[in-house]
């Protein structure tokens, strides 16, 4: 099942892709949900900034050490707020940690491609289960839960938040391919994209596996939490329904007909595409992208973002 739910989500991206293209001219964004302006170079450099907080989160979570304890030199930050090792089963562990290994390849791979001597500049991360519960009141509409959520606590919890991160690097690359200029930078862009489809299909499946099991120490189930999570992310991005549950009414799922939703997507089950803008108002968890916070406390590294910041374009 893991082995389908990856391959058809790979396979989703890249008709999004080749759809995307099509229609790149006609698609109309509302201002705050347009594409940021920028060179193939500066979205990538973009993008770093999430695959370096996912390889930092699901390595540190799995087997306790970082980037550079994998790749030394490859990236160049301050360490990390709150990491913690996952209480998760052995089976889980195994998934995150090859998921993290694999990031960590994504960036070599761009630092090759942008022919870049230098180690990256990482931002200030924050990791801990505050910032990922904070995420999770809203959702449930309380100050806090009780006890506080915690997604290092158990498997369920944990893949809850890696799925999210995953996620975000999916919608964002859905977002750039069709704009990226050269044949190396795009292949670059689509080869990293339709792994990380694949891993994000991985993580979908054994959230699906618990879909109707409760969320200890809680009552609610995981297909509750992830429809609240969702419209969390929703509310915080501001530009239409692109995160949903895993049990959605008959109207968001594949032709209408299943309430099963494994490997979410549009009215033609096309990957959703999130922009620059939409990102950060999420991960910052403020709704503005001017705003930092959440996980990223200090904001992005790179020039597109500094653009956004200089622009005010929240």
């Amino acid at each position: 099942m893991a082995n389908r739910s990856c391959l058809s989500y790979a396979f989703l991206l890249l008709v999004a892709f080749q759809s995307s293209m099509i229609m790149a001219n006609t698609v109309i964004h509302t201002p705050q949900c347009r594409p940021v302006a920028a060179s193939s170079k500066d979205k990538i450099l973009f993008s770093m900034n999430l695959l370096i907080y996912k390889a930092e989160f699901f390595l540190r979570a799995s087997v306790g050490v970082g980037i550079n304890g994998i790749s030394p030199g490859l990236v160049q930050g301050p360490v990390p707020i709150g990491a913690t090792l996952a209480n998760i089963t052995n089976s889980a562990r195994r998934v995150i940690e090859e998921l993290g290994l694999a990031t960590v390849g994504h960036l070599r791979a761009i630092k090759q491609v942008l022919r870049s001597n230098l180690p990256f500049p990482g931002p200030q991360l924050d990791l801990s289960a505050q910032v990922f519960a904070g995420f999770v009141n809203l959702g449930f509409n309380v100050s806090t839960l009780s006890p506080p959520f915690n997604i290092y606590a158990n498997t369920l919890s944990f893949v809850l938040a890696a799925e999210a991160i995953s996620a975000f690097i999916v919608q964002y690359y859905v977002g750039i391919i069709p704009s990226i200029v050269g044949d190396e930078q795009r292949q670059l862009v689509a080869g990293i994209g339709l792994n990380e489809a694949a891993a994000f299909g991985v993580l979908r499946t054994i959230l699906n596996d618990g879909v109707n099991s409760t969320v200890p120490p809680y009552t609610f189930t995981m297909a509750e939490l992830t429809n609240r999570t969702s419209e969390v992310v929703n509310r915080l991005g501001g530009c239409g329904v692109k995160d949903e549950g895993l049990i959605v009414p008959f109207q968001l799922g594949a032709e209408n007909r299943s309430t099963s939703n494994v490997v979410p997507g549009d009215v033609n089950s096309l990957a959703h595409a999130r922009f620059e803008r939409e990102i950060l108002r999420i991960v910052f968890g403020t709704g503005n992208a001017t705003m930092p916070g959440g996980l990223f406390p200090d904001g992005f590294i790179g020039a597109l973002y500094q653009l956004i910041i200089n622009l005010k374009l929240s």
